[in-house]
């Protein structure tokens, strides 16, 4: 009997699999035992070829070449990771192996890696599908139990595939059309212009947004306020004069209670996270990027094998998976979980309504824990506050419901109305799960993207917004009530928020705000929206890495280069229309109801009309950010750039406009040394050995002197943090300085990532 080769999609998840299968027998890129060998990809291995390949003129970019439409896409080897191919290429053709076992991750993407590389090896051997959502011994050991036949995701990498080659065709043609268009490095793709699109329209509507000047009043009674309201339940007025008549008509009268409500209230669990709403959650809570957040998942689920598969879109788990619950709790009881979790678990039957829905499950069910005991302290800060959040929200939707009595009352002074309303809890229900770390919003969906009056493109009433719960005194109709003071009270309409990570995530999610249509709206509210859970942290670390965005604290704010993006790019791929028809006819092509072939077809007529739109257009790209220091490569003036905070650095940096000379050098960067005057963070500013810090009140220093005057004091930590950062910018300079130009880097990760 031949041996099965078992193909990971990385090391660490490999080496996992091969320990549970008992392999002991290490080798360069693989390891065997007596039944298996399992081996390993490095993300992708192969990939789609770059325009060069077809036709050695395309090397050089220009206007005329385009559009670049191969008559069939090709896979090519990634140069780094040759090496690594090259030993999976032997296994998969050793005589000894007689079946393949795709163990790649789960998803869309994880079949497209091992495909390719099946694919580009001529692999024709019969082939299995290992799918489990999590890394514990026990789902691996049954998930071997109940192989598939790859055959059955033929279609899942149908999907896969066209999506890979309708972001080749659209994003590298379009992309270069605009480069060479306007001699800038400008990138557009079907995710992440329109993403881009409604941070800028955001910003346009904050640059419109006029404020205007409003009004309330506050009746304060014995024991507790009530807020004025109008006919029509408003409680702003825009009018001064009307506002200060309310006070003078109450003032000095006595209030009668004119209405009194009280109505028993249950609000339900949240349903469990998926990985855009943890997202949300973590950047909220933590200040975490997306990006960030879906790392330290990676490493919960694949190294502490404590968490489930985290690139999932479902909040919701299938029944099979109640059997398992109670080991799950059990699992979980520990530190500052363990009460709650005992507790849920003596209680039988366990109350699965808020989390068992079958029919909101796809490839993946909701991140929840596994069964796999927890040590909290082997795990890091960051992985604590993620690991945290999932075991709440667990602990939240297998719990009863929140109870409280909601009173409403309404006192009339007068001919004027005011309003007050309270809450009294009855059961703590679910939010007992969060303890004393609850906030207003925990365990609620983050949904305030649009938050502000002007959000929706009004003032809005303000009634529930100014109007604050409290505890009331218990109170009949009838009651009087003495006004001992009523006072007029100012505010200014605000402009819809900026983004945040958080709540761009959500606009993603929904783009509710779009300007699409009805039709378009239903797709998406059905596929995912704009990007998938697993791409979407990828797509806004490239808006930064791109130099469209910046960050300002927590706020996204576009950058003049990112505004101008959104005139030159064709309309069509601005918004979120095309996604919406992209991913429909995606799932479609991945439920087998749809042809690959067709879809590729009309996409391929569809950026040849947006390179003809891109080529026609007759805007000017302009660059407001040019110095008039001349790059030493090519003698063009530098542009400055504000950097994301990425590789530990942040501040500014110089870099070429021509895309064929790709120069950049860091000018400022934020550190952590402090100003022995102020005491405020410094900047590293300058070139070899004229490098100095620089503070806002004038101090400078060289960075010889610093050190020096550092080890004098004994403060090691501050110059280990200065050598990190020379350390890191090194390996930066000979990135940049390797040959590769600024557009082949981000090509280069647009290609490995999807666009």
């Amino acid at each position: 009997m031949g041996k099965s080769l078992i193909l990971a999609e990385k090391p660490s998840v490999g080496r996992e699999i091969a320990k549970i299968l008992g392999c002991r027998q290490s080798a360069e890129g693989y390891i065997a035992g007596d039944r298996y060998i399992v081996t390993w990809a490095l993300g992708h291995l192969v990939t789609l070829a770059d325009p060069e390949h077809y036709n050695k003129e395309l090397k050089t970019w220009s206007l005329e070449t385009l559009p670049m439409l191969p008559p069939r896409m090709q896979l090519v080897i990634i140069k780094k990771t040759g090496k690594q191919f090259n030993i999976v290429q032997g296994l998969l053709k050793r005589a000894d192996v007689s079946e393949i076992i795709i163990a790649t991750d789960a998803g869309r993407e994880g079949e497209l890696v091992a495909r390719w590389i099946l694919m580009k090896a001529g692999c024709r051997k019969p082939a299995k599908r290992l799918w489990i959502s999590s890394q514990t011994d026990k789902a691996v050991r049954e998930g071997f139990k109940a192989l598939k036949p790859a055959g059955d995701y033929d279609s899942l990498f149908q999907s896969a595939e066209a999506r890979a080659e309708a972001d080749w065709l659209v994003g590298l043609n379009v992309s270069r059309a605009l480069t060479c268009k306007h001699n800038a490095s400008l990138s557009a793709g079907r995710v992440q212009t329109p993403t881009l699109a409604m941070i800028v329209a955001r910003e346009q509507e904050i640059k419109n947004f006029v404020p205007k000047d409003y009004y309330t009043v506050k009746a304060h009674f014995d024991g507790f306020s009530a807020l004025w309201v109008g006919e029509n339940n408003q409680s702003r007025l825009f009018d001064k004069a009307k506002a200060e008549a309310v006070v003078r008509k109450a003032t000095g009268q006595t209030g009668v209670v004119s209405d009194v409500s009280k109505q028993a209230k249950s609000q339900g669990p949240p349903a469990a996270y998926d990985l855009t709403e943890l997202q949300r959650d973590a950047n909220r809570k933590y200040g975490y990027s997306a990006k960030q957040t879906l790392d330290i998942m990676q490493s919960l689920y694949e190294r502490h094998k404590l968490l489930t598969y985290p690139r999932t879109d479902s909040r919701y788990i299938t029944d099979d998976i109640v059997s398992t619950l109670p080991d799950r709790l059990r699992s979980v009881a520990v530190g500052p979980y363990r009460d709650a979790a005992l507790s849920l678990d003596r209680s039988r039957p366990l109350s699965v309504r808020y989390l068992v829905n079958n029919n909101k499950v796809n490839d993946h069910h909701a991140i929840i824990p596994t069964d796999e005991p927890v040590k909290l302290m082997n795990l890091t800060s960051e992985e604590r506050s993620i690991y945290d959040l999932v075991v709440r929200r667990f602990l939240a939707v297998l719990s009863p419901p929140y109870e409280y009595e909601e009173t409403k009352l309404t006192v009339t002074v007068g001919k004027e109305r005011f309003f007050a309303k309270g809450k009294t809890v009855k059961v703590m229900g679910w939010k007992l799960a969060y303890g004393s770390s609850i906030d207003d919003r925990d365990g609620e969906s983050y949904m305030d993207a649009g938050e502000g009056d002007g959000a929706v493109g009004g003032v809005g009433t303000g009634t529930e917004t100014d109007l604050k719960e409290q505890t009331l005194p218990q109170l009949q109709k009838g009651n009087k009530q003495e006004l001992k003071s009523c006072t007029l009270e100012s505010g200014k309409t605000k402009p819809p928020a900026r983004y945040t990570e958080a709540t761009l995530l959500t606009a993603m999610e929904n783009p509710k705000d779009m300007k699409v249509s009805e039709e378009v709206r239903a797709v998406l509210k059905t596929t995912s929206g704009l990007g998938t859970p697993a791409t979407r942290a990828d797509i806004i670390e490239k808006l930064f890495s791109s130099f469209y965005v910046e960050r300002h604290g927590k706020e996204i704010v576009p950058t003049s280069k990112g505004i101008q993006l959104m005139s030159l790019v064709p309309e069509d791929l601005r918004s979120a229309a095309l996604t919406g028809k992209w991913e429909q006819e995606l799932a479609l092509i991945s439920r087998g109801k749809s042809k690959k072939d067709a879809f590729i077809a009309d996409m391929r007529t569809y950026t040849t009309k947006l390179v003809a739109a891109v080529a026609a257009a007759n805007i000017k790209y302009v660059h407001d950010n040019m110095t008039r220091e001349k790059c030493p490569e090519c003698g063009k003036f530098l542009l400055e750039v504000n950097q994301s905070k990425k590789s530990g650095q942040k501040g500014v940096m110089r870099i070429c406009p021509d895309r064929e000379c790709g120069y950049r050098k860091n000018v400022a960067v934020s550190t952590n040394a402090r100003c022995p005057h102020c005491h405020k963070k410094m900047e590293l500013r300058g070139e070899g050995e004229k490098r100095a810090f620089f503070c806002v009140c004038g101090h400078r220093e060289r960075l010889s002197s610093f050190e020096k005057r550092r080890a004098n004091e004994g403060g090691g930590a501050s110059k280990s943090e200065v050598q990190r950062y020379l350390q890191t910018q090194n390996r930066l300079d000979k990135r940049d300085g390797g040959g590769e130009t600024a557009l082949a880097i981000q090509l280069a990760k647009w290609k490995e990532k999807g666009n």
